[in-house]
């Protein structure tokens, strides 16, 4: 067998291998047959796999296996939601290119619609801007003009012009090395107040004005963040776009069960039915809505209603509750409205459950024996298997953690999924301004429902015993909210010893799950006339005759979590309080103020959006496209960051990349590696292995990685001369990939013809990493070109252009490729 394969160039299946790879050489050592044993299959292993550990490493190194590994690392650092790229072609990329734009201006206009109408509303010009009023400024607030950078406002005054002897109001701006002035008309245009995305809000130096170089670089950085985060917007909502299924059918089964809901619709409400309706039953993409309503404002109703439309049709829905509290309370609420419908089976998941009782339901859900599943994030475990899930609802998704997150993104390109909020997570209200997902806003309260009157004041106990004595005076309940389990039981005491005959209890996550359920009850009941608890209670609990609700040591909640708590209470027509104590005011940051001071301001009924979007700003940018990226904001401040990204979305078809197919890429550059023959007596079947790099090149990129990786993984590493026809591979590849056509060589110039616009290849090499390769290509007449040193033998000059490209192609993260 071994002879054969020593021989194979001399046979018709060497002939086949050879036309196949024709720049490729075979050459194999004719030896006497007795010479080729099992030992000599052995020692060819020892060859190929059996290398000392330091060799081996440094193998493993080499610039296919660091190029594998940078393109996944980059993959990796994107949100894990998105997709390997699926191939799309130019014509069908342009299709939902137009598609995307189109959502986009709905977002912008949605936007701009809401600006205009606080506008009118505070009499001031509806203007969209995230440039700053000079004249909102206070002395010491740090600004950001677009072309000069950082600097600390210092005040508004009169002064004469050159040429002039009437005085203009200028702009007075302090810099590392100076002072500048700049008319107000003109401040108006290029300054931004500067956020920082963490508590502290003193950038880390000021700009110079004799040197904008520093900023210049700080604020490139920036626009290649903006850039990173287009493409993973674009690739998931693109991918979400090309899933398909089939519109749910709209029968009178649905009006009927819309006419069991007990209250009339508020017109919001109608609204967010009919926007769901349409996603549902018009559109054949899958459903990625945000209903954004405030606590009690009937979100619920709108997912009920998108449950009885999926699970009608015959598929299942899972509800998923950040805690077993909000949980069991939405398993209520859908068991009472879907009791008139024996067919329609109910389930409820969670941790607190036994063994048996999980496996039950596990086993239900595969078989397709339970139509709706609710539950904690136990529903996202990896044994959950779903016989036809249609629908997921999602309540509260800021509340659950990183991975959770991950996979409940994982779902949004193949099922329906609705998420509910009364305060979305900054990213999650970014992307529905942005017109990346549709939302639908109930601001609109019920009739019957009154303001909270929120007080936020230093703690003192008799204030504490005021607030709880009025509440249980007129036959109420209260909640006593604490950040932290520890001081649970100190407040208990001290509440048993002020209120002895009023039944008082304590909850938080950490105790038993039926201990925990049962108080929940007896305090929903009237039993339990005061709860302290952690903020357990945060979402869920439905509970009409609580309307008191204490918060302690307020600085240690975030903005979203006290709006959260807040509306636990005021469900009914009583009017309700909110009291939040802080320790002392010296004790509190500047952030923490801020945060109070919005959460005042937004004591009215429907506020949570706009609560949101102002928490966006203060709380910072973390969230809203992962930690990451909070350095790249850092370098130019929010406002400045947030307009570079609503300008690159607006351009988002001049971003694009467009590949031209494998075959067509052409490599003029006659290269003839020679294999040894003890590596083809190596191979199991040398023809079937290098045809099945071909095709794996011709697939994509990750194809190709997977085929090295496997191939050295089975034969270890390849010979030099194989490695220099993977390379060929490679570049092929990667060059189809980044549009160009043909790579040239003529003496110390070589060339690459492309379709790429110079804007892309500035781009591109902007955020390359390398000098080298930044500084020595040039882009002029369609062709990119770099000129040499000195002419480079072929296999030399094969070596340059797979690092060049590769620090292109590692690059394309920043752009759109199709």
């Amino acid at each position: 067998m071994a002879a054969a394969k020593a021989s194979l160039l001399f046979s018709p299946e060497g002939f086949r291998l050879c036309k196949l790879f024709p720049t490729t050489t075979i050459t194999a050592t004719h030896q006497k047959p007795s010479s080729i044993t099992l030992t000599k299959v052995l020692n060819a292993d020892a060859v190929y796999t059996k290398l000392p550990p330091r060799v081996r490493k440094e193998q493993e190194r080499d610039a296919i296996s660091l190029l594998n590994d940078r393109i996944r690392r980059e993959h990796a650092k994107r949100d894990h939601s998105i997709p390997l790229r699926p191939a799309m072609d130019s014509e069908e990329a342009d299709k939902y290119i137009q598609l995307v734009k189109q959502q986009q201006q709905r977002g912008l206009h949605k936007l701009k619609t809401d600006r205009a109408k606080q506008a009118a509303d505070n009499s001031a010009q509806p203007t969209f801007s995230y440039k700053v009023d000079p004249y909102t400024l206070r002395s010491g607030d740090f600004v950001v003009h677009r072309k000069v950078g950082i600097g600390r406002f210092v005040g508004i005054k009169f002064d004469l012009p050159k040429d002039s002897k009437e005085p203009i109001e200028y702009v007075f701006i302090e810099y590392a090395d100076g002072m500048a002035k700049l008319p107000v008309c003109q401040a108006s245009r290029f300054l931004y107040r500067y956020n920082l995305p963490n508590e502290t809000k003193r950038p880390r130096t000021l700009s110079k004005l004799s040197d904008t170089s520093a900023w210049e670089r700080r604020r490139m950085k920036g626009k290649v963040a903006v850039q990173k985060m287009v493409v993973d917007l674009m690739e998931l909502y693109l991918h979400r776009l090309k899933q398909k299924r089939p519109p749910y059918l709209k029968t009178p089964a649905m009006a009927e069960f819309a006419s069991h809901f007990p209250f009339e619709p508020t017109p919001d409400q109608k609204q967010a039915f009919l926007d769901v309706e349409r996603d549902l039953t018009e559109r054949e993409n899958p459903m990625d809505r945000l209903i954004c309503g405030d606590v009690g404002f009937g979100k619920t109703e709108v997912a009920l209603r998108a449950i009885f439309c999926v699970v009608s049709s015959g598929k299942q829905a899972m509800v998923l509750a950040p805690t077993i509290v909000l949980a069991k309370q939405h398993f209520d609420v859908v068991s009472e409205r879907f009791s008139r419908y024996p067919n329609i089976r109910v389930g409820l998941l969670s941790r607190f459950q036994t063994k048996s009782e999980k496996e039950e339901y596990l086993s239900m859900i595969k078989d397709g024996h339970v139509d709706i599943m609710v539950g904690t994030h136990s529903l996202l475990g990896n044994r959950v298997e779903y016989n036809n899930l249609g629908l997921l609802v999602v309540d509260e998704e800021q509340r659950f953690g990183v991975k959770q997150k991950e996979k409940i993104a994982s779902f949004k390109t193949s099922v329906d999924v609705l998420t509910l909020s009364a305060t979305p997570i900054p990213r999650t209200l970014y992307l529905a301004l942005t017109g990346f997902r549709d939302a639908s806003l109930i601001s609109t309260p019920p009739p019957e429902r009154v303001p909270i009157r929120t007080h936020l004041s230093a703690y003192s106990k008799d204030k504490v015993i005021s607030a709880i004595k009025h509440e249980l005076d007129r036959g109420g309940r209260v909640f006593y909210v604490l950040p932290r389990i520890k001081g649970l039981e100190d407040v208990m005491e001290f509440l048993e010893q002020t209120f002895p005959h009023v039944e008082i209890a304590i909850a938080h996550g950490k105790q038993y799950s039926k201990q925990l359920e049962e108080t929940m009850e007896r305090f929903a009941r009237g039993d339990i006339r005061i709860l302290i608890c952690t903020n357990i209670v945060e979402s869920g609990l439905d509970i009409q005759n609580a309307n008191t609700i204490i918060i302690q040591d307020v600085q240690q909640f975030g903005l979203a979590q006290l709006y959260q708590l807040r509306g636990r209470v005021g469900r009914a027509d009583k009017e309700a309080h909110a009291h939040l104590f802080y320790p002392d005011k010296s004790l509190l940051s500047d952030h923490a103020l801020e945060r109070l001071a919005a959460l005042e301001e937004c004591c009215e009924l429907g506020q949570g959006f706009q609560l949101a979007e102002r928490d966006m700003a203060i709380r910072g940018f973390g969230n809203i496209f992962g930690e990451q990226q909070t350095g790249d904001v850092g370098n130019v401040g929010i406002d400045l960051f947030f307009e570079m990204l609503f300008e690159s979305l607006s351009k988002v078809d001049e971003h694009r990349v467009i590949s031209v197919p494998y075959h067509a890429m052409k490599l003029d550059i006659n290269i003839n590696p020679h294999l040894p023959s003890d590596y083809i007596n190596h191979l199991e079947n040398p023809m079937q292995i290098i045809n099945g790099a071909e095709k794996a090149a011709e697939k994509d990129i990750f194809s190709l990685m997977q085929f090295t990786e496997n191939l050295r993984r089975q034969y270890g590493k390849e010979p030099y001369s194989m490695e220099i026809l993977l390379k060929k591979l490679y570049v092929k590849r990667m060059a189809a990939d980044l549009g160009i056509t043909s790579i040239y060589a003529s003496g110390k110039m070589v060339g690459m013809k492309t379709n790429m616009s110079k804007k892309v290849f500035k781009l591109i090499t902007d955020s390359a990493t390398s000098d080298v390769h930044q500084n020595s290509l040039i882009f002029e007449d369609g062709q990119i070109k770099a000129e040499l040193l000195l002419e480079l033998p072929k296999e030399q000059l094969l070596n340059w252009i797979f690092q060049c490209l590769a620090e292109l192609y590692s690059s394309l993260p920043t752009l759109i490729k199709y």
